[in-house]
This record gives structure tokens, sequence and C-alpha cells, in this order.
């Protein structure tokens, strides 16, 4: 057969998604694409092949008998294509170190730290995976992740790594520099949406009975997206401590109040215990966990620094790091 005349690859990975799922919708989730991109891919492959392969009831799927037939063939062939591909990686296996996070955790924790993992193992080639779906370590190719939640996974090694607290933050700028100097000033000004940072626990915490989940305006999925809009002084967001300290050292961010929202999720270190002990494992989580401790003491101090009334400081550059601390 003319290899050329294959469906392409993503049409075909769309499709044996949705079959096994049966929900476009699930499939997408799997995949990082939209439904619509999930129905697309699925409608231009039946195009194509001339046959349909779901039948559709409302939101209901189901296969049709070529449906599951070129489901089951197609799978085969995806199987032998990720084995073949893993037999490739097999080689540098040993060396490879693959990662998975939150993408909010990795671009604004992770990322800015990782260089002096880097530099002190060399023979380590890190590959982070940011994504905001839960792995499973007996599918993926993955040693370990950090995960944001209850702490609950049977079956995997679980470490603490650090604790999170959500408070209120804004650019210094915004409204020409004039901030809301109590809580209840909050609903003068733009309250930026979250599916993740929900405002209600917070206003309970701060005793703000009358005000209401902000209802207009973006809303964003994806935590690191929201600190940047707040930066970009769009309005106010509810951030997270460990993802906000790094811009309020900086000064781009400013905290306002000094009221700290508990939050029921705190980040773990996970990973299977067959690969605790691997070399590469090791290393990764002795660096992690100096690094998780050198942060609490960044944000002790700057605690300390509010407390006592003083402004937190323009951060100075650890030149030996590469980490921000207070001056």
């Amino acid at each position: 057969m003319d290899l050329r005349q294959l469906p392409p690859l993503n049409a075909i990975r769309a499709f044996e998604a949705a079959a096994r799922h049966e929900s476009f919708s699930r499939a997408a989730d799997e995949l990082f694409v939209t439904h619509g991109a999930v129905s697309h891919q699925v409608r231009a492959l039946e195009a194509e092949l001339g046959v349909p392969l779901f039948t559709r009831h409302g939101k209901r799927l189901a296969l049709t008998a070529a449906g599951a037939r070129y489901a089951q063939q197609i799978r085969t062939a995806l199987m032998m294509l990720a084995d073949a591909t893993r037999d490739v990686r097999a080689s540098d296996r040993d060396r490879r170190l693959v990662i998975s996070m939150l993408s909010s955790f990795a671009a604004r924790w992770v990322t800015p730290r990782i260089g002096s993992f880097i530099e002190q193992h060399p023979e380590i080639d890190v590959e982070l995976q940011s994504t905001n779906a839960l792995i499973d370590f007996a599918r993926d190719d993955v040693d370990l992740a950090i995960r944001f939640g209850f702490g609950v996974y049977p079956g995997l090694h679980v470490e603490p790594l650090l604790d999170e607290v959500f408070f209120p933050a804004c650019a210094p700028t915004l409204n020409g520099g004039v901030l809301p100097q109590t809580p209840a000033d909050l609903g003068r000004y733009n309250l930026l949406r979250s599916d993740d940072e929900l405002w209600r626990p917070w206003f309970d915490v701060a005793g703000l009975d009358t005000l209401t989940e902000p209802k207009r305006g973006v809303l964003y999925q994806d935590s690191s997206n929201l600190l940047q809009a707040a930066i970009d002084g769009q309005g106010i967001a509810l951030v997270r401590r460990s993802l906000a300290v790094h811009e309020l050292l900086k000064g781009r961010l400013v905290r306002l109040f000094d009221i700290d929202g508990p939050s029921p999720w705190h980040y773990y270190l996970v990973c299977p215990p067959t690969r605790l002990g691997t070399p590469r494992v090791q290393a990764f989580r002795a660096w992690l966990l100096r690094e998780a401790e050198r942060f609490k003491v960044v944000c002790a101090e700057v605690d300390a620094r509010r407390a006592a009334g003083k402004p937190v400081a323009p951060a100075r550059e650890d030149e030996n790091a590469g980490r921000m601390r207070p001056a």
C-alpha cells in the first residue's frame, strides 16, 4: 500500500480515543484539544474512508460494526508504534528523567529553578511534561510527578512538597496606583475569574458576606495565565502563593491584605515505588526537596517583612543558583 494514502495520524488518534471512551469530550481531554477538534477529525476520517464509524444519538456515541473493527485494528497498530518508539528510547532511558506536573507550576515554579539541577547533573536528560491531566504511571512513560491535590494516591510513593494558600494580588500600577485599603473595597474593582482559584472561600475568611463570585470577564483555566493577567493590570486576582512569590519579589505584583485563604490542595512528589530507587529519580528528589525548603524560607522572610510593616524589597539574583530572594 502507498503510505501516502494513509489517513492523517492525528485523525486516527482522535478516532481511537473517541472509540475507547465512546465520547468526544473525554477523548478531547485526553488529547488536550477541544471537543470540536475531535469531532472534526472523526468526521474527516469518515469522509475519507467513505463509511460511518459512529452512530450519533444526541450526545451519545456508539461504534458501528465497521468502526468497532477499525478501532481494534488501529489500536493494535498504535500500540506497535508505541512499543517501537519505546524500544528506540530505551537505549538512553537510564539517562532520561521524565517529570509530569501542572502547566502553571511548571512555568512559574520549576522552570525558573531547573537550571541549577541541570548544572549539577549534566548526565541526566530532563523532560518536563506540562499537563493538567492526571497521568497514569502504568500507561505513561513518566518517572515521577508533582501533583496538586489531597495527597491520596494509592499504590504510589507520596511525599509532601509544599503547602498552599491563596491571597489577592494585583499590579502596583492598577487604577493609577490607588489600590483597595480594606477587603470591602474589592467590590469596586475588577476581580479576575478562574476555574481553580474561586473567590468565595476567601470572601468567607475575610468576612465578606455581601460579595459574590465574579460572573463577567475572561474565565482563566490556567493559573499562570491568571497571574499574567494580574501582572498586566487587568484586575485583581486570587493567586497561589507558590506561583506569586517570585512576582512579589520582582515588584510586578503587590499582595493585598494579610488574609490567607486556606487551600484544600497541596503539592506532592509522587512516583511508583519501583522508580524511587533509580539514580535519576533520587537525584531529582533530593534537589526538589532542597528547593522546597529554600522556598519556604523565602516565604517566611516575606511574611515577616509584611508583619513588621515593611515593604517587600526588590529581589536580587542569587548568582550561585539563579534563585530570587529578598534583598
